[in-house]
């Protein structure tokens, strides 16, 4: 199989741009040919306002360009992870006019939400949902605090709602989670091209011991992520449970201060991917306190491979991934107190703990690993391949 995939990627690397790479190279360990299509958004610095603006809406070059590979090479379908800002859904188009099936990853809300994380001021936001123009979303800035800004992307979701450019030219969708499946049903996609496949990790990083006495958070450290609701956490349980913090990010100062004012607080800093995973196998449980829906979080994907289990928010994303008292713990979104409780039940209860281990491990094994998403992925391709065209439904 030929596959093209698409993809803008960020100025800071993330998960979307890690997980483009290695869809990319997992097809082509299995004998396909990947064709990349990829712009960077760090060109946008070189472009007017007004000429990224006109981008987003529609891109001609990007437009003229797929067409013109398409034809080139002859790809069966078309397979875009992340087309936001400078490719626009123009491509969209140009698969359709050379008849090649399109596949779209949903891999946050940017459909109908102008900061893509129907989050805002340190709480979930839905005030857009629901509006032909976002208009809520340029009264708050949503995107980068930025009134022109927010008037080109709530224009750029407009203008495709009017075109149902999503609903006619997007043969089947890939979202990663049941809820995003349902959330994104809700606000109109059809059910019936919203497909399932996860994120998947790659090497398998293969199980760790878990017999060190402390417990470990990853990520990025923004407000988003419920730092704040991890730092008040340990500053009443770091006497009793060690905490360790990888990562960095506008919160940084904040987790430095509370690391050296509290000895049970660690902060490592950013550490490298196969580092991240050793400390990871060694520790009792991940946190993951975050305050929004999230996408698929790759962290706990790693956590399982590695047989840690998971205490996170009983939200979004973390209710169809982490199982409570089977894979992990939930608690309450942003309670300090019920995260402080979940966490003593966990070490607390050590033989419950290691049969969490030996579950989220086989969750990895039978859901998260590079075999079972490869067979998923080429499922869908073929789902896409054979469909009759639903294009005008």
């Amino acid at each position: 199989m030929k596959i093209l995939m698409a993809h803008n990627r960020y100025q800071n690397r993330g998960g979307e741009d890690e997980s483009f790479d290695s869809e990319s190279r997992l097809l082509e360990r299995y004998g396909h040919k990947v064709i990349r299509y990829i712009k960077h958004n760090d060109s946008i610095s070189k472009d007017s306002i007004f000429k990224v603006a006109i981008r987003t809406l529609w891109s001609v070059e990007d437009y003229k360009s797929i067409r013109a590979l398409i034809q080139r090479e002859k790809p069966d379908l078309l397979h875009v992870q992340n087309h936001f800002p400078l490719i626009s859904p123009a491509i969209y188009y140009a698969a359709q006019k050379e008849n090649i099936p399109v596949i779209q990853t949903l891999r946050n809300y940017r459909l109908f939400c102008l900061n893509a994380y129907l989050f805002r001021q340190g709480n979930i936001c839905e005030d857009c949902l629901g509006q032909a123009v976002p208009l809520s979303g340029i009264q708050h800035k949503c995107y980068r605090n930025s009134t022109a800004g927010s008037i080109v992307i709530s224009s750029s979701i407009a203008l495709h709602r009017l075109l149902k450019t999503y609903i006619r030219k997007v043969d089947l969708f890939i979202a990663l989670t049941e809820f995003a499946k349902q959330k994104y049903a809700e606000n109109g996609i059809p059910k019936h091209k919203i497909v399932l496949k996860s994120n998947f990790v790659d090497p398998d990083p293969k199980i760790g011991m878990g017999n060190d006495n402390f417990v470990l958070f990853v990520g990025r450290l923004s407000p988003e992520k419920g730092i704040s609701t991890l730092l008040s956490a340990w500053k009443q349980l770091g006497d009793y449970i060690p905490l360790r913090i990888i990562g960095s990010g506008p919160l940084e100062a904040e987790v430095r201060e509370a690391a050296s004012k509290h000895v049970g607080i660690e902060y490592l800093g950013p550490r490298p991917v196969r580092e991240v995973q050793e400390i990871m196998g060694q520790a009792k449980a991940l946190i993951f306190p975050s305050l929004w829906y999230e996408g698929m979080p790759r962290v706990i994907i790693e956590a399982f491979a590695k047989g840690t289990p998971v205490i996170s928010s009983k939200l979004g994303a973390m209710t169809t991934m982490v199982t409570h008292q089977k894979t992990g713990l939930h608690f309450c979104v942003g309670n300090t107190k019920d995260l402080i409780k979940q966490t003593h039940w966990m070490f607390e209860h050590p033989k419950q703990w290691q049969k969490m281990r030996l579950l989220a491990r086989h969750q990895f094994e039978v859901n998260y690993n590079a075999e079972s998403s490869y067979r998923r992925l080429i499922e869908i391709y073929n789902q896409a391949i054979k469909s009759p065209k639903q294009a005008f439904l």
